[in-house]
């Protein structure tokens, strides 16, 4: 039986963790750092959001540090490692044969070869190609700290980011400039490639909820699942964004968002702590989908309290209302809030939630009933009605919470762009 030729097996993890990179050509270049095979995991990551990778390596990589056939087992393509009669550098780096170019690890080496228009390996002539055609290109350097301090070192950076390449800085740890993780190069990739909505914004979401303790072992909390955070995170991400989870309790899982960018949190004071540390850094969009526990005991006991004493007396104060902080640490922050409330009309929870945004001067409120059939806590779907700082009011019929998400975020988007 003939026909085309299945795709390589490698490839079927393509798009699995989102879309962003769909239909993008990425060229991996890997330079001789001892880091070399975490080309491997980035190269693989960037598949799973949608690219098409192939990879270049120097003769010193492919001879030492990484073999070619790793690379052709994680992306599923030949692997260049000696210029032929084929011209690879032109096939890959010339005018729109690609669409980005990534040099993991980047050699001190290679850095100043780029910057001084040398071309005597594989990479360093991709590269020639790829700057005379324009085609972006971000480099993430690894050496030892003293060599990332070096000034002629420092000086071919600089001569690099003139020409509009765009540097991803290294880990500065235990004397040395350690190479960027994965994460960092897609998030750069995604800015670079993606044209969702919210490309190139930093988003900020909570979800879950939260516990307060009756002593070490009980508990106070909520019914909340998470889903409806975590689905917004997802979504942020396939839109362009660069997405930082808080999450509480809660065991939905959050795929790739987890490496490094879930803080996983438990009491109410935890949450709080977290979503102002991760303020300290810019956000333009802060999702507060979080259900935090509203009571507090007003003196937990700091042992096991005895069953057998029977009945007891639990004092309950109130905790502190995380969204309330947010536009006080960043007032040009869009806030997105959330109000869940239980059997009321439609009218009620509208002026509730236009309350609720008034209070903590939010952008949205998104309100919902846990008593409408088809969306209490814990559901695959949700009902809810959005409600912006005019008053006016968006109905969201019953549906999936992906889908949810994704018409917020397209609301909120439009209300950052302005």
């Amino acid at each position: 039986m003939t026909g085309e030729r299945p795709p390589h097996p490698s490839k079927e993890i393509t798009g699995t963790e989102g879309i962003e990179l769909e239909g993008r050509k990425i060229v991996l270049c890997i330079t001789g750092s001892v880091a070399a095979y975490r080309a491997i995991d980035l190269a693989r990551l960037l598949m799973r959001h949608g690219a098409d990778v192939h990879a270049v390596m120097t003769d010193s990589t492919a001879s030492l540090l990484l073999t070619p056939d790793m690379m052709k087992w994680a992306t599923g393509n030949e692997v260049v490692t000696k210029l032929t009669g084929d011209l690879e550098h032109i096939m890959l780096a010339d005018y729109g044969m690609s669409d980005l170019i990534i040099v993991y690890p980047c050699t001190a080496n290679t850095i100043g070869k780029m910057a001084n228009g040398i071309d005597d390996t594989s990479v360093t002539s991709v590269l020639s190609v790829a700057i005379g055609s324009k085609i972006p290109i971000i480099i993430a350097p690894a050496m030892h700290e003293a060599m990332y301090g070096n000034n002629f070192i420092k000086h071919n950076v600089q001569r690099l980011r003139e020409q509009g390449v765009i540097l991803v800085e290294p880990n500065i740890e235990e004397g040395k400039a350690k190479v960027a993780e994965p994460l960092r190069l897609l998030d750069a990739a995604i800015k670079i490639l993606s044209v969702g909505p919210l490309s190139g914004k930093r988003v900020l979401v909570t979800a879950g909820s939260t516990v307060e303790y009756i002593d070490p072992v009980r508990v106070i909390s909520n019914t909340s699942s998470g889903k409806m955070g975590v689905a917004i995170a997802k979504e942020a991400r396939k839109m362009g964004a660069s997405v930082t989870l808080v999450y509480g309790h809660g065991d939905v899982p959050v795929g790739e968002l987890a490496k490094g960018r879930v803080k996983r949190v438990g009491t109410g004071k935890e949450m709080y702590e977290a979503v102002m540390s991760e303020l300290q850094t810019r956000y333009d969009i802060v999702i507060m989908a979080a259900a935090v526990a509203d009571f507090t005991p007003a003196r937990p006991s700091g042992k096991k309290i005895d069953t057998r004493t029977g009945s007891i007396s639990l004092a309950l104060e109130t905790t502190r209302k995380i969204v309330d902080e947010i536009k006080k640490v960043d007032k040009d922050v869009v806030l997105v809030a959330f109000k869940a409330d239980y059997e009321v009309s439609r009218t009620a929870l509208i002026d509730k939630a236009f309350r609720k945004l008034q209070e903590c001067n939010a952008d949205i409120v998104v309100a919902n009933d846990l008593a409408r059939k088809g969306s209490g806590a814990g559901s695959d779907r949700n009902e809810v009605i959005l409600v912006d700082r005019h008053k006016k009011v968006i109905d969201l019929p019953l549906q999936d919470k992906d889908s949810i998400a994704r018409k917020l975020l397209e609301i909120v988007a439009s209300i950052s762009r302005k």
